[in-house]
């Protein structure tokens, strides 16, 4: 069964469920990190396992259903790539983006913590939003290329596998995606991020879905004209 088989309600509940699990999963990690430990480089290791792991299985079980967005970067590429129609886009980024504040509520509850926090973590400056440009262009750009290759199948290693890797190489820690950049606003803890720093880091989550399209505009046009001939 393909995707366009499956009920809309369906597929918003699924990038709904997808998106609050993912961010229980990071948001969680952290919170049991900090139990745990005062070593920042520990905590950020069982942050990034939860990370990939919970990607793994959440982009493995939705691919067929809805896709797996569960990322508003990659809903609106898929927009603007006329790969998604604008109506439906509109309904993922609405259920995206409120089970990523649903996620952070579900860890909080977990670990007995006010439902909802307000972040005192700054993270942005000029390091961290070039850092949200390469990991989210990064992200976009494998997803685009995977469904112009028809790989789609590998899509549940792909993510991950990119994701883990820019935990360790970007300066921000591979956010990468507005829903869980949202999310984590309401968590006071180490996985937080200030209210004041949310605009910078989805504009440039956003920039870097944009360059992933330009960039990956040729490719797809190459493979286009490959399955015609």
């Amino acid at each position: 069964m393909t995707i366009s088989a499956v009920p809309v309600v369906l597929r918003l509940l699924a990038e709904f469920l997808g998106t609050a699990v993912l961010v229980a999963a990071v948001v969680g990690s952290g919170l049991m990190g900090q139990s745990l430990t005062s070593d920042l480089a520990v905590i950020l290791i069982m942050n990034q396992i939860a990370t990939i792991l919970v990607l793994a299985v959440l982009v493995a079980l939705l691919l067929p259903v809805s896709g797996a967005q569960i990322n508003p970067a990659v809903t609106l590429a898929l927009v603007a790539t006329r790969q998604m129609p604008l109506g439906l886009g509109v309904g993922y980024l609405v259920v995206q983006l409120a089970g990523g504040v649903l996620g952070t509520l579900t860890a909080h509850a977990m670990f007995e913590r006010t439902l909802l926090e307000s972040s005192t973590n700054d993270r942005l400056g000029e390091g961290t939003f070039v850092a949200e440009i390469v990991a989210t262009a990064g992200l976009v750009a494998l997803v685009l290329t995977a469904l112009y290759q028809q790989r789609q199948a590998w899509l549940p290693w792909l993510v991950p596998a990119w994701i883990g890797t820019a935990f360790f190489f970007t300066s921000s820690t591979s956010f990468a995606n507005p829903a869980v950049t949202l999310g984590r606003v309401f968590t006071d803890s180490f996985t937080g991020i200030s209210l004041e720093s949310l605009p910078g880091f989805v504009s440039a989550q956003l920039l870097g879905a944009l360059v992933a399209v330009i960039l990956v505009a040729p490719f797809r046009r190459f493979y286009v004209a490959k399955e015609k001939r």
